[in-house]
């Protein structure tokens, strides 16, 4: 996930740009970073359950649609941009999961899963669930919740996470430590 500085700086002109209303910069910004988007879908569709009706390419379609909506979204940089992408596929995912629990019960979604939190994605409910503990969790500490939506959503690395926050590794594992110790209070105070 590391990229070059130069492609860190062009992603940013391009958000500005966009930011500006220069529709032209959202199409090269997209062609920019397709690839980019196609890889962090995929680490996110990957911890989905096999049958899963939205693949990747779907996945950044409704991104597409989402980001289309946040044009006038006054862009700061690329970790602005990467975090709002993350959180977007979490809002599609979990709505996807409501539109077919409602449809069907026993939709059967696996949660992404991380060695951190193993045991999320024991029930049905952990996805609603979790989408709720993260919303609760950004407004207390919002750099532990984007850390744990680009890791558990989205599938990156420590390095990878640290290197889109402008981190260092060490913050990265701490916070994520601390947010997963705080899920597993908010989500199983039982245990």
């Amino acid at each position: 996930m590391s990229s070059a500085p130069a492609a860190e700086g062009e992603i940013t002109r391009l958000l500005r740009q966009w930011s500006e209303g220069r529709d032209e910069a959202f199409r090269e910004l997209l062609s920019t970073a397709y690839n980019r988007l196609r890889l962090m879908a995929r680490a996110c569709m990957s911890h989905e359950r096999p049958d899963h009706t939205l693949p990747p390419t779907a996945l950044v379609g409704e991104l597409y649609l989402r980001l289309a909506g946040a044009r006038l979204a006054d862009w700061k940089d690329r970790e602005h941009f990467y975090s709002f992408c993350a959180r977007a596929m979490r809002w599609i995912l979990t709505d996807h999961a409501r539109a077919r629990a409602a449809g069907k019960r026993s939709a059967g979604r696996v949660l992404p899963v991380t060695t951190d939190i193993r045991w999320l994605g024991d029930r049905e409910e952990d996805a609603f669930d979790l989408d709720r503990a993260l919303s609760r969790l950004e407004q207390i500490d919002s750099r532990k919740a984007k850390v744990l939506e680009l890791r558990v959503y989205l599938g990156c690395t420590a390095e990878e996470t640290a290197d889109i926050l402008k981190l260092s590794k060490s913050t990265v594992d701490r916070d994520m430590r601390l947010a997963c110790a705080w899920l597993c209070r908010e989500l199983r105070p039982e245990k």
